[in-house]
């Protein structure tokens, strides 16, 4: 059987009467210090009620606390079933950086000459959906609505220059496995040029820096970029042969050496 829970302030409104009343109606077991005191009496009842409380308590879980679990529970899960794809970043310009993901564009930066103070534009489907003051918080603005979900989808295909951007973002991703650096005449490692690498209707090719004229084609960006390790560069190829690479420590070889070495070698 439960009974009413009365705060401090109602028993205070109560008479010494009803408060007798309350205390046997609620088998209060405090004893009252002083039966003609009418601040003894709510003393006692309220002294029962919250050892009653501190009882129930543990046993009457906290609604509020079992939704948010169930909420965190939720959210963890779904995270696992849709976590997104990382996002890669191409710098086309200054004034212009790409988002994608998965080799898909998301989203992109550019810059609004014409506007005082925000500058800096996000689009997506070639329609402004954002427009910040910096750079980082157009950059924050994807990757915040991206990860959430609520980043307007990009329609694949939506402009020309689409399918072109893929493919840099191919070569990027690639590039970045080997810290290449990507520039406006070729790729680079260490400031000497190593090639380039290129789609031409749907083909892959890449050059090597020695003859930037013969393309070679191959099947993917991933191949090529990994060819373009193996070049040899002019001054390796004058100051080494395969007798003196081989006599090396193989951990002290550099990756054009090793490229060397297996060229060498197959020949």
């Amino acid at each position: 059987m439960t009974y009413q829970i009365y705060s401090h302030q109602q028993l205070q409104l109560k008479s010494i009467a009803r408060l007798k009343q309350i205390y046997s109606e609620i088998a209060c077991t405090v004893e009252v210090s002083d039966k003609r005191c009418k601040n003894a009496w709510i003393t006692a009842i309220t002294e029962y009620q919250a050892s009653k409380i501190q009882k129930i308590a543990p046993a009457a879980p906290d609604e509020q606390a079992l939704a948010q679990a169930e909420l965190d529970d939720y959210i963890a899960d779904q995270a696992q079933v849709v976590a997104p794809e990382p996002l890669t970043i191409v710098e086309i310009s200054f004034n212009h950086h790409e988002y994608y993901a998965d080799n898909k564009l998301v989203a992109n930066i550019s810059h609004d000459d014409n506007h005082l103070t925000q500058r800096w534009v996000v689009m997506v489907n070639d329609k402004e959906v954002f427009r910040a003051n910096t750079l980082m918080r157009c950059d924050r603005f994807i990757c915040t609505h991206y990860k959430d979900g609520t980043l307007p989808v990009q329609e694949q295909l939506a402009t020309s220059c689409t399918t072109g951007n893929e493919v840099m973002a191919q070569i990027f991703n690639e590039c970045q496995n080997y810290g290449y650096e990507i520039l406006n005449d070729g790729i680079y490692q260490n400031d000497e040029k190593l090639g380039e690498v290129g789609q031409t209707d749907g083909d892959w090719w890449f050059t090597r820096a020695a003859d930037e004229t013969q393309r070679i084609p191959c099947d993917s960006a991933m191949e090529a970029v990994q060819s373009l390790s193996m070049v040899d560069t002019v001054p390796y190829a004058e100051a080494f042969n395969c007798e003196e690479l081989l006599d090396r420590p193989f951990e002290m070889l550099t990756n054009e050496e090793w490229g060397q070495l297996r060229e060498l070698v197959a020949a």
